[in-house]
């Protein structure tokens, strides 16, 4: 599998290509945001090392032109930075990051957060159950084809905002809480805070226009699809 790092401190970047090489990644370090991007659109890896403060061009902009672009939306995003405040890891999940470390960190935490998340999307290109199509008043969605439909409209999702919908509607009409929602849809033991959750059960309801409003918030609780539209 193929990990591309961009990061412009070069002992970081160092560090982190030869630690994936250890464990059999293939590896391809890039010390620039604009070359980051040339390089993901032309080797489409299976997952990003993202530092957030790079000298040409930001690492949320870099993320937020990843997710916006069909060929590499869906490859998952871990974003380190030197921040640590809850808005800059607001703004990363907002743009689509699918995970956030705080430097300095342990090596050993992030292969472990990566091959966690690498098998999460593994396991995600094989449906829970391919034979069913969701179809909800105005929304379909198929997820052997990975396709949402609102009314005739085409909503592209990221891998995340997809299971985390896909989910929902599986369990219509049950209340999940945000802490299974992490441990369903994330699949994995982070130290991701509720607010991830609250911050993609917010862009997943923009994204999905007017079918945005048959996901519930329960407070206090968590959230649950309507049981009728």
């Amino acid at each position: 599998m193929k990990i591309l790092i961009i990061e412009d401190d070069k002992d970081i970047a160092e560090m982190l290509e030869y630690n994936f090489k250890q464990e059999h990644f293939e590896v391809a370090a890039i010390g620039s945001g604009l070359e980051g991007l040339k390089k993901a659109k032309k080797w489409l890896p299976d997952l990003i090392i993202l530092d957030l403060m790079l000298p040409d061009m930001g690492g949320i902009n870099v993320c937020r032109v990843l997710k916006s672009e069909e060929d590499t939306q869906n490859i998952p995003v871990i974003i380190l930075t030197a921040k640590g405040e809850e808005i800059d890891k607001v703004v990363g999940f907002e743009v689509g990051a699918e995970d956030y470390m705080t430097k300095p960190f342990s090596p050993r935490e992030l292969m472990l957060r990566s091959k966690a998340l690498l098998r999460r999307v593994k396991k995600k290109k094989v449906p829970l159950n391919s034979s069913v199509t969701y179809s909800f008043g105005n929304l379909k969605v198929d997820p052997d084809k990975f396709e949402v439909l609102v009314g005739k409209t085409d909503v592209k999702l990221t891998a995340v905002e997809f299971r985390l919908l896909e989910f929902l509607l599986a369990n219509k009409g049950r209340v999940a809480t945000r802490d299974v929602l992490l441990d369903k849809v994330w699949g994995y033991d982070a130290e991701l805070t509720t607010r991830t959750v609250d911050t993609h059960i917010k862009r997943l309801r923009q994204k999905l226009l007017s079918a945005g409003d048959y996901i519930e918030t329960i407070r206090g609780v968590g959230y649950k699809f309507k049981e009728k539209p």
